[in-house]
């Protein structure tokens, strides 16, 4: 796929995969396997309906469910018509999706039974005049997915989208105040699915296993690259390490891609040596920063390559990564995408770039970037400068060579006495103690100097872990203003929908 072959639109994605790839294996989700052709059949189905419903350019439609087919068909049923896309994150309560759908003033929204059914007493704040549900029998108001996919229209009235015009919606996590809306052009999204795919060498020749959620930035990349490619998805509604490690052989998938937890319960698991992982040819890993050790560690076990990878909802997805056949610079999240440019300025709000090795925030301008937040054109220029440079909020350093090294989240850096802390720095040395499955750190109040740092450590079942040993690893590591000064065994770490650790979540574990 090349920047001369886009198509204008992303709804147009699945229309131009149908041409080309035709009965073609697209979707496998459970006992399901749908071709590309029946995707783009069943998705002209859902954007006839909504036309019929009087739902056209420009009005929001939100998408509520777990990964599944429907999530896929209504997705690009609602872009074919030049309406935009709202992904609410499945980890949002019936209000949070109220506050969100309201804000992005969506007309109708479309998911699985339990999440419609949990909004019916929420949809009164909000601008929703139509909902349609999955699978259930149809209840008051509500329209059963099925009926449209088996019995209705396949034409509807294709209208002239521009690549300009809006084609997502997609919600920042909210770490705080309310969640904001970042509004994403069809060329942004298809942009980076280009750009990701040409990196990656995506072609149709592959198979990717995915429990990352289509909601997701990152998941929604995986997904669209799969259908401008012609790859085979095999879409998993959650991540469970057997189910994968079985569809991983079962389809002799090429790739799989997947959040550093993922990996982490891949490399802890009994049974990782059970199967027969030889088809894969690369692996992707994103959305949070992952140990050095444990890359290598990945790597000899499942026998290719793990590609880092950074992004955000932003961007709509990738920012910066490494090419297949580029060279390899385990550690770090590569290099910025084809078209895009990085630069790393100092954290004073002087707009001086830091020298090369420096920590600095990773700014980055380019067609990917999102127009504004909706309706909050303070928190807009805040952000996104006028010369068209997105400030990320992540710290990074960047070697000689233009390579990029995530540092922390600027909002998640610990200032003890002066200095500063980053966690994702502690984290990595703590990882590679041995007995230690994950590990994320937080702070702690301190009268004297501000905030401490405190480690929340998942050990490894089959090996006895020593605190005091840990402590003076780190010791051996650190600086001494860095060495956490406490230390707490969990059972299990508070994560988003997509399996990153929330950090913002830790002091509700504290004993």
């Amino acid at each position: 796929m090349s920047v001369m072959s886009m198509p204008t639109t992303v709804g147009a994605l699945i229309g131009n995969a149908s041409i080309r790839f035709g009965d073609k294996r697209a979707l496998v989700f459970e006992d399901q396997i749908w071709s590309f052709k029946q995707l783009d059949d069943a998705s002209s189905r859902v954007a006839a309906y909504l036309q019929s419903l009087g739902v056209g350019c420009g009005d929001r439609v939100a998408l509520y469910s777990p990964n599944c087919a429907e999530w896929v068909i209504a997705y690009y049923g609602v872009l074919k018509i030049g309406a935009v896309v709202n992904p609410l994150n499945l980890m949002l309560t019936p209000e949070e999706a109220a506050y969100v759908m309201s804000d992005c003033g969506a007309v109708a929204v479309i998911g699985s039974d339990d999440r419609i059914a949990q909004l019916a007493g929420v949809l009164e704040r909000t601008q929703v005049r139509h909902c349609i549900a999955f699978t259930a029998a149809e209840a008051p108001g509500t329209t059963d997915l099925r009926r449209i996919l088996t019995q209705g229209p396949v034409d509807f009235i294709a209208p002239e989208i521009d690549a300009e015009h809006v084609s997502t919606i997609g919600y920042t996590s909210g770490t705080t105040g309310f969640p904001k809306g970042a509004v994403l052009t069809h060329r942004s999204i298809l942009m980076n699915t280009a750009m990701t795919s040409t990196m990656h060498v995506r072609t149709a020749a592959d198979i990717v296993v995915s429990a990352l959620p289509c909601s997701h930035v990152y998941g929604n990349i995986v997904m669209n690259a799969a259908m401008a490619c012609g790859m085979t998805l095999v879409l998993h509604k959650t991540f469970e390490v057997e189910q994968v490690l079985q569809s991983i052989e079962t389809y002799r998938a090429t790739m799989f891609e997947g959040v550093p937890t993922m990996y982490m319960y891949l490399l802890s698991s009994p049974v990782l040596c059970d199967y027969d992982l030889g088809s894969l040819t690369r692996c992707t890993v994103g959305g949070q920063t992952m140990p050095e050790a444990k890359i290598l560690q990945v790597e000899e076990a499942l026998g290719c390559p793990l590609i880092e990878l950074w992004g955000m909802t932003e961007l709509g997805g990738v920012g910066t990564t490494h090419s297949l056949y580029g060279p390899r610079r385990p550690g770090s999240i590569g290099i910025p995408l084809p078209h895009l440019e990085v630069r790393v300025l100092a954290c004073d709000d002087s707009g001086e770039a830091v020298p090369s090795g420096e920590v600095g925030e990773l700014q980055i301008r380019g067609p990917v970037t999102m127009k504004e937040y909706l309706g909050q054109p303070e928190a807009t220029l805040s952000t996104l400068d006028a010369g068209g440079w997105l400030r990320t909020g992540d710290l990074v350093r960047q070697d000689a060579d233009g390579y990029l090294y995530l540092v922390d989240r600027l909002k998640d850096m610990i200032i003890t006495g002066g200095f500063n802390i980053y966690p994702a720095e502690l984290e990595r040395v703590i990882s590679e103690y041995p007995g230690v499955q994950m590990v994320a750190v937080g702070s702690i109040p301190d009268e004297n100097k501000g905030e401490l740092a405190k480690a929340y450590i998942v050990p490894q079942s089959s090996i006895e872990l020593s605190l005091d040993a840990l402590d003076q690893h780190c010791r051996s590591r650190l600086a001494a203003y860095k060495v956490p000064r406490a230390y707490q065994l969990v059972a299990s770490l508070p994560k988003t929908s997509s399996g990153k650790i929330m950090r913002r979540m830790l002091r509700s574990l504290d004993e």
